[in-house]
């Protein structure tokens, strides 16, 4: 499974949302929150190509956008393709 990089805030429901979806799939990820950490902030910034909403999830070294684009990876049946990858 390759990495998996989820750029959150504490008190986000999309954030959660798009954990719950990843810990049913036994997805194991890298949670920065970036109001803890907010020197990361821009690092996601520049990662994300200038998006600067929360969540924003990297599998391995692809963007794969916030937490509609990855529910929406997963109804398509892309997601597991991604996390077996």
């Amino acid at each position: 499974m390759p990495p998996i990089t989820i750029y959150t805030k504490g008190w986000c429901p999309y954030c959660a949302a798009a954990k719950d979806l990843l810990r049913q799939k036994n997805a194991a990820f890298d949670e920065i929150d970036i109001e803890r950490q907010s020197e990361r902030r821009g690092e996601m910034i520049q990662r994300a190509g200038g998006r600067s909403t929360v969540p924003q999830i990297f599998i391995g070294e692809r963007h794969v956008g916030g937490c509609d684009d990855l529910y929406a990876l997963d109804r398509r049946g892309d997601l597991d393709t991604l996390l077996a990858a």
